[in-house]
């Protein structure tokens, strides 16, 4: 899971950005007990996920991967998007990637009692050891090794760092060419799109 893009295109409204974390763990309508901003939050997940599966560099990087990946094409895409921002961090953001993940962390847990309850016991784990080792394809490696044993069904998901050494370079320009267009999508949804939480469900 892509937390680190997610986060980063979630701004600096706290409600916000928590409601885009926790996206991928939301499904169907949306409760209107939440606070609107966080599901705002919520629908800016899912709209940049929308987003993603329409771009032209997304999917030029997704069809690089082999075609046994299959479905699976885009989780690996997410995690390799997480993996070059993470690396190039300084080059999109003032604060570094410790101190902004420090104080994300903290934005997201004190809105904890709000997130469901399997991402909650999880926090820890993204914050301390997912997101910070992402900079490294090592890393990268690890974290698909880990999705691949919480998938219930066999999957490829184990082998997916071998993809990202193999396209490395052509992968890396698809997400220079994505990532600035991400922003802005991000930016005009955040700042002008009406709120609409009672029509909007995941697609996946």
């Amino acid at each position: 899971m892509n937390y680190l893009f997610h986060l980063f295109l979630s701004g600096n409204d706290p409600d916000i950005l928590t409601g885009n974390f926790m996206g991928d763990f939301v499904k169907g309508r949306l409760d209107k007990s939440l606070p609107p901003r966080l599901r705002r939050g919520i629908e800016l997940h899912r709209r940049i996920d929308s987003f993603a599966r329409d771009q032209a560099d997304f999917n030029r990087s997704r069809l690089r991967i082999a075609p046994e990946f299959g479905l699976y094409r885009g989780v690996l895409i997410d995690l390799f998007y997480d993996h070059f921002l993470a690396l190039s961090w300084q080059d999109w953001s003032q604060q570094p990637l410790t101190n902004y993940l420090a104080r994300t962390r903290t934005v997201v847990e004190a809105r904890s009692a709000l997130l469901p309850e399997r991402l909650r016991s999880s926090v820890p784990i993204i914050f301390e050891e997912l997101l910070p080792s992402y900079a490294e394809p090592a890393g990268v490696s690890r974290a698909l090794e880990r999705m691949s044993r919480r998938v219930v069904r066999a999957n490829p998901l184990a082998a997916g760092g071998a993809e990202l050494t193999r396209h490395y370079h052509d992968l890396k320009r698809d997400f220079l060419c994505f990532l600035p267009e991400a922003q802005d999508f991000a930016a005009r949804f955040t700042a002008n799109e009406p709120v609409d939480t009672g029509s909007i469900t995941t697609t996946v």
